[in-house]
């Protein structure tokens, strides 16, 4: 409140001084903001790093070249405007891929019309197919192989089937094989790869519909999925997490230690594995809503940071026994 009334009095003043004249004072944009909804995802450019690519929940895709200071649309010509992920090729920083379908629950939620390649760093798109997964989590990339890619499909929020589950291309989008299904009320929100070894992935089902009497956020068909050999097979990671229904998963990997698996449950609260997913336990109840905010991402610097995405940034210094 005393913020909300300096700010009235510094406008007061300025408008003293100035009179009416508003020509004493010039707009400039900012970005996206108000009717552009939810900032979804972001990416930075890691051979430029004033050039970041922000993915928003219902105002298409913008670009800066100068670290935030002035921002571009650059998708306001393509067929969606609500987006759940953005991606860089780490092979070409000009190569960048984009999931449409905000990847959240909420009743506001905008669906998508697929997956998008840019190879000129956001001038021009093609669609490159997922037409009815209507909402993409996550898109990874091989490491040294831009042909291979691994795409999160979350499918329909308000109805079942879609193209739902875990999508791989090994010719850079023009043919994709679902390789792996849980049933057509299930879908991914996450892949992720191990950074040592990118055969090895991470991927997190959440069963959810919403209809507008009611939302179902988790079941039994939420869970955590663990592949050895580059999503051909899968087995699901159960030893320490609960059995009962669950709702929607985050995961870190931490970079310091990729042995290290971080894992927050919707409903139940945040685990922790040190022998990569074989076995987990838990170290606090912390948890954040299924609707937006089940996001976590490990420290590049420290095995005990944590960063849990929620209406504020909260964050553990202690491998999620407390956060802040």
């Amino acid at each position: 409140m005393k913020a909300y009334k300096l700010s009235i009095i510094f406008l007061f003043a300025i408008f003293s001084a100035y009179g009416q004249n508003t020509k004493s004072f010039k707009w400039r944009s900012i970005g996206p903001a108000v009717t552009s909804g939810r900032v979804a995802d972001l990416a930075i450019n890691p051979n430029d790093r004033d050039n970041w690519i922000v993915a928003t929940a219902s105002g298409g895709v913008w670009t800066t070249k100068n670290h935030g200071l002035t921002f571009n649309p650059v998708f306001d010509g393509e067929g969606s405007y609500s987006i759940g992920c953005v991606t860089i090729d780490p092979n070409n920083s000009s190569t960048i891929w984009i999931g449409t379908g905000e990847n959240n629950n909420q009743r506001s939620v905008a669906f998508g019309d697929g997956i998008y390649r840019s190879k000129d760093g956001g001038s021009s798109w093609e669609n490159m197919g997922l037409k009815y997964s209507e909402h993409i989590g996550m898109i990874k990339i091989h490491p040294t192989n831009s042909d291979v890619l691994w795409v999160a499909a979350y499918g329909p929020l308000w109805s079942s089937g879609g193209e739902r589950g875990i999508y791989k291309t090994i010719d850079g989008g023009e043919n994709w094989e679902r390789v792996l299904h849980i049933s057509d009320h299930t879908g991914f929100n996450e892949v992720h790869l191990d950074p040592r070894n990118p055969d090895i992935l991470y991927a997190t089902s959440h069963q959810r519909q919403r209809k507008v009497w009611t939302y179902v956020s988790g079941g039994p068909e939420s869970g955590l999925y663990k592949s050895l050999d580059g999503g051909e097979n899968w087995i699901q990671l159960k030893n320490g997490l609960p059995g009962s229904d669950k709702g929607r998963f985050a995961i870190a990997i931490s970079p310091v230690n990729p042995d290290l698996v971080y894992c927050m449950i919707e409903g139940h609260g945040f685990y922790k594995s040190i022998n990569r997913g074989a076995s987990f336990n838990k170290h606090s109840g912390h948890s954040t809503s299924g609707n937006y905010y089940v996001e976590l991402f490990a420290s590049p610097h420290d095995i005990n940071t944590i960063y849990s995405m929620d209406t504020y940034a909260q964050w553990s210094t202690d491998g999620g026994k407390s956060f802040k």
